[in-house]
């Protein structure tokens, strides 16, 4: 039995923190009409604009909770988290492209809450997959690259007993558990660090295990780990 578990050396950096897990099954991912997945990514991109009112883009509320959570961290020069990496696109006036209809969904969830949602094939999986500080020398072999690229020490990850999936926490995941047309059980992810913004939280998750269930079928269940309730099964 598959867990996923969130680690005391996380807990020790981010206390407050509140990971919302949707674990998706026995859904069908294939692309069928892009031009739905092409509408919902349009209008999300639209509803994100509302978070980016100040002309400095780094001190968006949104972005700048982020920016300082970066650095409690080593994280590799440049790395960000995937919500600014999807506002500032947005920001630049440029559109965010389709993939595969869980990454379209799990995106305009994100850009929707201003809120970073990520997602892995659990199929995927070597064990457990937890949340905590890399040791430095997992496997990580990133998307769009070939070679290895470990994490630093005491950086967070998601990792599982092959490798980091995800380094820098939400900023770039690996080739090895990306979802794919082929995913049928896949972790959906959204992390929140901000507390005042628990409602927002909690209606992402909602709209995300929806909009799962109404277009790709199978079941799902949400949960919210803190730190007081630290793990989870997946499967």
């Amino acid at each position: 039995m598959k867990k996923f578990i969130i680690e005391d050396s996380f807990w020790e950096m981010f206390p407050n923190a509140k990971i919302g897990v949707v674990i998706c099954r026995s859904i069908d991912n294939r692309v069928k009409d892009r031009e739905k997945y092409v509408e919902m990514i349009s209008k999300a991109e639209k509803e994100a604009l509302r978070y980016l009112q100040d002309d400095e883009f780094s001190n968006n509320p949104v972005v700048k909770v982020w920016r300082e959570a970066f650095k409690k961290f080593k994280t590799k020069k440049g790395a960000r988290s995937s919500i600014e990496a999807l506002l500032k696109r947005v920001y630049k006036g440029n559109h965010i492209g389709n993939i595969n209809p869980l990454v379209d969904i799990y995106n305009s969830i994100s850009l929707k809450y201003a809120l970073p949602c990520g997602g892995e094939d659990i199929d995927k999986f070597v064990s457990n997959i937890r949340l905590t500080t890399a040791i430095g020398n997992e496997e990580f072999i990133p998307l769009g690259a070939d070679e290895n690229l470990p994490p630093y020490e005491g950086e967070i990850v998601y990792k599982d007993d092959k490798g980091a999936i995800c380094r820098c926490w939400n900023w770039r995941e690996a080739v090895r558990t990306m979802l794919t047309e082929d995913t049928t059980n896949a972790f959906l992810c959204i992390e929140l660090i901000d507390e005042s913004r628990l409602k927002e939280f909690e209606s992402a998750l909602e709209d995300l295990s929806k909009l799962v269930q109404d277009n790709l079928g199978g079941t799902n269940r949400i949960s919210i780990l803190d730190i007081n309730h630290k793990e989870i099964t997946i499967d």
